[in-house]
């Protein structure tokens, strides 16, 4: 069914390894057919079309326009210095580069400056952001930007109380969010529209854009032609500030579909059988570049669905060529006119003949059978021919508490169509859910056009509960109750994300993903061992029957229904406009800038902690209940460290204070430290930071008076997060040394020495015995000097702002 080839680049100073060539296909499910021309090698820019058109990126913005003359120009620059093929994601990224006359451009090796089209964020990670952007003192967002309100609401009890109950508790943030957006010019989509990525499909995406977001699912935009990347909030306010924004070059996976879809098996069964073959880990640092003939017969939410839950496998992103099927989702979200536009830049929106894969995986599609993922990871894949075995021999709760349907992944006009397609099916023969049974509206746009097109009134018949327009138990928001906390149970899902404890909270629960389709189909029978394609269920006069293969519409015959309005536009005039922030909050509190350098060395100085071991930036700031802490530095900064091993002692946050021997949190400590004006410094072990770029993990540090953090080595997005914020990320020119330090040292940093390309000295002063010096090693290039030196990245945007 599928083979996977690695094939080796090695950089300019050896031997360049011949890779895999993607291979030139046609796509011509449609009568406005716009690939039947073959490839041809294209390795020059487009000269004929008129690219220098006015066409708006969103139909909710005015004088934002698709740039693909400059993206074409760009390109032309970057052929005539590498002239070799391209593969589609290579041509996204370097049409966006902010040099291409300078870049360095190596996959895997180089760091690209870029100039992304557009900003979103979700509303848990936006308070950071925005906050950080209000210091910068800029009246606008330089970059397009939008907010969307979906992670802070709870479910319950169902759709329109638990969004009443959302914006009774989270008032004084969405109040926040509605006016700070209305004040620096950013679009707001109000509790209740729906989850950002699903928005973004929408209403933003187009063919051959560039975009970031607050959120790790942002890939989702892939189902329109978009390089789309979830980030943190700091690389955010970057692209909002007008700075270019940093990533490395990424290596390309190629999957080359051929076959098509049918019956049971859907687009969701493409990325579970991906994440099968890559593992979570085996996407990172690369981009999934989906292409060949089997792309047809996939919906363009369908491409969007795959494109989503490629971040479960590590991937920068994952994407799909310009198609037909792109141009009627396009048309049907009322921009045709994007559609028009990206046909004429179609010679660009798709690989080139010839482009090279750093590995290629090929899948049948007509061979693909219907999978189920999980429980705990999302890369344990198994086809349902086989799901019943895996059930009975790994002993998993053979009985169905919960399938949920929707969410961000899943929630597509097909999507629902489908599923009600099957709960007919079964209603027809008398018999509903067995199991509890939940759905998710990715938007107030498919939750009006479902409820129009009755397809929502069918599976609330069939025992549907639905849910707000939100993330809700997707991302743990989820308030549970028909198991205890610890019972064994099983669940499954059309998520993207089923780690331990994800959905409920419950570690003992047993979270599987797949399609949809599956979902309503193990719901009607109540149990894991149950297989659509081969089992009979009985119908309500005990007869046997089997279930017909789901059917659907990928788009609405009737158009969709926008439903209520939801979204607020910045207002023309924004001067008067204030930020709302009361300054009793304890969820929200204004940045106060950080002091600048004082231009002298830092002696005689504590280890707050040296820790032991992985240090991830969830042992650094942890996430659950502090979540609603996001907006209020002060208080979350109460999560400091708190989950990580002092060497000292194997413990988590006991730390000694140097000043009085006693031992408490390591929040505590530090802020007894920074009471007294004692600057201190962290030492840690390799790859520090690594896992979610999550800014506060820089942010606390700092705001609790940290000067360093010195490690053996540091994951790359922390390291930067840190000299945004004014930190100095050190590491070990003898990684040996780190083994020599004591945690009751103190240490002396000669910060006067920061120059680019040059170690600092650091001084070691043990409790007991000689003093003794390292080096330390940094990262700085000139720009970032200046960030230490004015206190924070920020702080230099304000000064040439001033």
């Amino acid at each position: 069914m599928f083979s996977t080839r690695s094939v080796g680049r090695v950089c300019s100073l050896g031997v360049r390894a011949r890779a895999v060539s993607g291979q030139p296909f046609s796509i011509n499910s449609h009568a406005h057919d716009i690939q039947k021309i073959p490839h041809t090698r294209a390795l020059a820019t487009v000269r004929d079309a008129p690219l220098d058109k006015k066409v708006e990126m969103s139909n909710w913005e005015k004088g934002n326009y698709i740039n693909y003359k400059k993206m074409s120009e760009n390109l032309s620059i970057v052929r005539g210095r590498l002239n070799r093929p391209l593969t589609y994601a290579e041509k996204i990224l370097y049409s966006h580069l902010d040099d291409p006359h300078g870049q360095d451009i190596e996959r895997g090796v180089s760091y690209l400056k870029l100039r992304p089209d557009r900003v979103a964020c979700q509303d848990a990670t936006a308070q950071m952001a925005i906050l950080q952007f209000m210091s910068a003192g800029m009246p606008s967002v330089a970059t397009p930007t939008t907010v969307h309100c979906d992670h802070l609401i709870e479910a319950q009890i169902g759709g329109d109380k638990d969004l009443a109950r959302a914006q009774e508790i989270n008032k004084e943030v969405y109040d926040f969010l509605s006016s700070s957006c209305a004040k620096y010019n950013i679009g707001f989509w109000r509790p209740g529209s729906g989850i950002i990525h699903q928005i973004v499909l929408e209403n933003y995406a187009f063919p051959g854009g560039l975009m970031i977001g607050t959120d790790s699912h942002t890939p989702n935009a892939g189902g329109l032609g978009m390089a789309a990347i979830g980030v943190g909030g700091a690389d955010a306010v970057d692209v909002m500030a007008n700075l270019p924004w940093e990533l490395k070059a990424p290596k390309v996976i190629g999957v080359k579909l051929t076959g098509e879809l049918s019956g049971w098996t859907a687009p969701k069964d493409i990325i579970l059988k991906v994440a099968g073959i890559l593992t979570v880990k085996g996407g990172t640092g690369a981009i999934i570049e989906y292409h060949g003939p089997g792309v047809s017969s996939l919906s363009c939410t369908g491409m969007g669905t795959i494109c989503n839950m490629g971040a479960e496998i590590g991937a920068t992103t994952s994407l799909f060529p310009y198609n037909d099927r792109m141009y009627d989702y396009l048309k049907a979200t009322k921009r045709q006119a994007i559609g028009d536009f990206a046909r004429e830049y179609n010679s660009e929106l798709h690989e080139d003949e010839g482009a090279e894969y750093d590995q290629l995986i090929e899948l049948n599609l007509s061979e693909l059978e219907p999978h189920i993922n999980g429980p705990f990871t999302p890369d344990l894949a198994t086809p349902i021919s086989q799901f019943k075995d895996a059930v009975e021999a790994n002993k998993w709760p053979e009985e169905l508490k919960v399938g949920l349907i929707g969410s961000c992944t899943n929630s597509s006009y097909e999507d629902m169509s489908r599923a009600a397609s099957i709960a007919t099916d079964a209603m027809n023969h008398g018999v509903k859910a067995k199991s509890v049974f939940t759905v998710t509206p990715g938007s107030e746009q498919i939750r009006a056009t479902i409820e129009r097109d009755g397809q929502l009134k069918t599976l609330e018949e069939f025992g549907g509960i639905i849910l707000a327009n939100a993330c809700g138990p997707c991302i743990g928001q989820w308030d549970r109750r028909d198991v205890k906390k610890g019972e064994a149970n099983s669940i499954i899902s059309s998520y993207n994300r089923n780690f331990t404890g994800r959905n409920d909270a419950n570690p003992a629960t047993h979270a599987f993903v797949t399609s949809p389709d599956l979902v309503v189909a193990m719901t009607l029978a109540g149990t894991l061992k149950f297989n659509p394609l081969t089992d009979p269920l009985k119908d309500k006069d005990g007869k046997e029957f089997m279930l017909s293969a789901p059917t659907g519409d990928g788009l609405p015959a009737r158009g969709y229904d926008p439903g209520r309005d939801t979204y607020q536009a910045p207002p023309a005039d924004r001067n008067t406009v204030e930020v709302k922030v009361s300054p009793s909050s304890d969820r929200l509190q204004i940045l106060e800038p950080f002091q600048s350098w004082d231009g002298k060395d830092a002696l005689d100085i504590p280890i707050l902690i040296k820790a032991q071991g992985k240090t991830t930036t969830d042992h650094i700031s942890m996430a659950g209940p502090w979540l609603k802490y996001r907006g209020h530095l002060d208080n979350i900064s109460n999560n400091m460290l708190i989950g990580a091993i002092n060497a000292e002692n194997g413990e988590a946050n006991k730390v000694r204070n140097f000043q009085t021997g006693e031992v408490d949190a390591v929040p505590a400590t530090a802020r007894e430290y920074k009471k007294h004006g004692i600057k201190w410094v962290v030492i840690g072990d390799w790859n520090y930071g690594e896992g979610s770029s999550r800014e506060h993990a820089a942010l606390e540090p700092r705001h609790l008076g940290g000067l360093a953090i010195i490690t053996r080595s540091f994951a790359r997005i922390h390291e930067t997060n840190l000299k945004k914020q004014g930190m100095l990320p050190l590491t070990f020119s003898d990684p040996a040394d780190y083994d020599k330090i004591n945690p009751d040292d103190k240490v002396d940093i000669m910060c006067t020495e920061l120059a680019v390309g040059k170690p600092l000295t650091m001084r070691v002063h043990p409790k007991d015995g000689k003093a003794w010096e390292c080096k330390l090693s940094h990262t700085f290039n000139e720009g970032q000097i200046e960030w230490f030196k004015n206190g924070s990245a920020l702080n230099t945007m304000a000064k040439k702002n001033a």
